[in-house]
């Protein structure tokens, strides 16, 4: 009887799961709505006390998206407030909805990586896994891995579509 051998295990592609990128933090939305005047407008004093009362703990490690729902004109050192706060809390936090959130929190993670990691390397970009990645976290690894992997490829290491490969020169 033949052995059976794993030439994927044996192969010297190197994975990588833009899932594991994803901060594990709650993702959560502060709606300045809630600290307008009759749903109209910020007044500083209220906003002020607000501020310095609010138990800001209950965002502790928690990445939070900051928007206003309401159609209300909100002057721009109120969210600069806000972020003095949420800093000492937080793991992040950004101006926009929970998308936006979700791609700064991807930029950051794929900021991070050092792409001289993958010089001249053979990398897959895992495709399929339980949790959603965004397309545009795809299209920046690429961006980031392009200039130094010597083949890029996308799917699981067993069944991958090739997307590039560095030209002999």
């Amino acid at each position: 009887m033949s052995e059976i051998i794993n030439k994927v295990a044996q192969s010297a592609l190197v994975t990588i799961n833009l899932e594991e990128l994803l901060h594990p933090g709650e993702r959560v939305v502060y709606d300045i709505k809630d600290n307008l005047f009759h749903g109209l407008i910020l007044r500083e004093k209220d906003f002020r006390t607000f501020i310095k009362e609010h138990d800001w703990s209950v965002y502790d490690g928690k990445n939070v998206a900051i928007i206003c729902s309401a159609d209300a004109i909100v002057p721009t050192w109120a969210y600069m407030l806000l972020a003095t706060k949420l800093q000492n809390h937080a793991n992040y936090y950004v101006f926009g909805d929970l998308e936006a959130l979700e791609q700064a929190l991807l930029q950051e993670a794929i900021a991070k990586i050092d792409p001289e990691e993958y010089r001249d390397g053979k990398v897959v970009i895992k495709g399929c896994g339980s949790i959603p990645v965004p397309t545009y976290a795809y299209v920046e690894i690429m961006r980031k891995l392009l200039p130094v992997v010597s083949s890029l490829m996308y799917g699981e290491p067993c069944s991958t579509v090739p997307l590039y490969k560095k030209p002999k020169v």
